[in-house]
């Protein structure tokens, strides 16, 4: 009975690793959430003084340049929201192949012998899919910023 004991111990052991990134994971996708909610906040702010401004053009108004700019805003929050929804998604991908590198550890250990090797390719895999997703967020950070202009009087 010991030995059995050990045995989960060490497999526990090698499944708290992956559960650390899981909870990593997870905290990246609450800033994601949040740059995302940020994002569609700002373009349902723009979407209405947007029309209006489309209004004033067709009545003559010059308004053609501040239109354009929010259209270029829009379509900035529109790759901005995209380049994000990509990084959640895979994210979410990302530590479901961790819980499966956990369930494999399991499952490796008691039922089917030599099944490591499926895990370690899963958790392979899992980092190689969460740096992509990083890099998608660097790229979203990098296209906010762009957008901003301060002034340098």
């Amino acid at each position: 009975m010991s030995g059995s004991m050990d045995s989960v111990a060490y497999v526990i052991q090698l499944a708290v690793a992956p559960v650390f990134l899981i909870t990593g994971i997870a905290a990246i996708l609450g800033v994601l959430t949040s740059r995302l909610a940020r994002v569609i906040d700002r373009a349902r702010a723009l979407e209405p003084l947007l029309a209006a401004l489309r209004e004033a053009e067709q009545r003559g108004d010059m308004a053609a340049a501040k239109s354009i700019t929010m259209r270029q805003q829009l379509r900035t929050l529109g790759r901005r929201a995209r380049l994000i929804n990509r990084a959640i998604t895979l994210c979410v991908v990302s530590a479901l192949l961790i819980c499966l590198v956990i369930v494999g550890l399991f499952v490796g250990s008691y039922l089917v012998p030599g099944l490591f090797w499926l895990s370690a390719v899963a958790f392979a895999l899992a980092l190689a899919i969460l740096i992509v997703a990083l890099l998608f967020f660097l790229r979203e950070v990098y296209l906010s910023t762009e957008q901003l202009r301060f002034d340098e009087h």
